[in-house]
């Protein structure tokens, strides 16, 4: 029989209100685990699990012969050394499209909240200012409906970030790795124009070393400084430093950001005050529904794996 370890098990499982157990017959959760405390609790393992976890590849090389399958319970497998596991013989697989719907509402809702200004509306009423009832609309508002959506990245969530975007009557630009012809209303397009013509910009994508740092001073220069920038997909796409630069001289209009590139944000970060800025805490996934089902897939992966028909392999 199979053991399976999850090492930590408390990022999904936050509010007890998600059964790792249901994963196979034979499971130890962990909430948390510290770097070294790795190797002893992956004895006698032979499958182990984590969520967005960095496990070293110097640790990877000394897991026990019993472990064959490592499941990252995410999308982005970043955190993991792919050579070290491959050296060892070690299946990777990952959770695609577990959170596709959350995630592309998310972004939808950094859109119309940056559209609205709501940060603003909402921070003036928590200072007792009412001047957005008794006067005038102190703040900026306007249509989504003729303004162009720049996505880049065309994987599951970007295309259902399209798809309602589509309906709140935007014009969508995107840029992907792969070239592609023009369809359903979209343009594909170079990242150099999408950047330029864009009035949202939507990252929807993996980090990697080529996407590391894809937004920077440079990139962020070429933005319309009405424009607005949304990442729900991984910080580390994101200069955070040029980004904030960027935002105190309105170089771009304002971002949202429910990614960050270092989780938590540093409590003194000015993310957190400037007024032309949302903030959300990773949320992305972690709607019950979506953990629940989360859940569910890892242990797809795990009973495939040991069918001899594995799904969702990245290594």
């Amino acid at each position: 029989m199979a053991k399976v370890v999850v090492l930590n098990g408390e990022v999904v499982n936050y509010d007890h209100n998600i059964d790792w157990s249901s994963i196979a017959q034979d499971v130890v959760v962990y909430p948390t685990t510290t770097t070294d405390q790795i190797l002893a609790r992956v004895a006698g393992a032979t499958v182990i699990v984590t969520k967005e976890m960095p496990v070293p590849g110097a640790i990877v090389q000394q897991f026990p012969d019993s472990v064959k399958l490592v499941v990252e319970a995410g999308t982005g497998y970043n955190n993991h050394d792919l050579d070290a596991l491959r050296a060892k013989g070690i299946a990777l697989t990952n959770i695609p499209e577990y959170s596709t719907q959350r995630v592309a509402h998310t972004a939808i809702m950094l859109l119309l909240n940056l559209a609205s200004s709501m940060q603003q509306q909402l921070t003036m009423l928590a200072q007792g200012n009412e001047a957005n009832f008794s006067q005038h609309l102190m703040v900026e508002h306007i249509e989504l409906n003729d303004k162009t959506l720049g996505v880049i990245g065309f994987g599951h969530i970007g295309q259902k970030v399209i798809q309602i975007a589509q309906a709140l009557d935007m014009h969508i630009l995107v840029a992907t790795r792969t070239p592609r012809s023009d369809r359903d209303g979209i343009h594909f397009t170079t990242q150099a124009d999408l950047l330029a013509n864009s009035d949202f910009v939507s990252l929807n994508l993996p980090l990697t070393a080529a996407t590391h740092h894809m937004l920077n001073a440079d990139t962020l220069a070429t933005m319309k400084p009405t424009s607005f920038l949304i990442n729900t997909a991984r910080g580390g796409l994101i200069d955070e430093a040029a980004l904030i630069q960027a935002l105190q001289a309105h170089t771009i209009a304002g971002a949202g950001l429910d990614v960050q590139e270092h989780e938590p944000l540093a409590p003194d970060s000015p993310l957190f005050t400037l007024p032309n800025v949302i903030v959300t805490p990773h949320i992305g996934w972690r709607g019950l529904e979506t953990r629940r089902r989360l859940v569910r897939m890892v242990g797809d992966n795990i009973t495939a794996f040991f069918a001899n028909t594995p799904i969702n392999r990245v290594d």
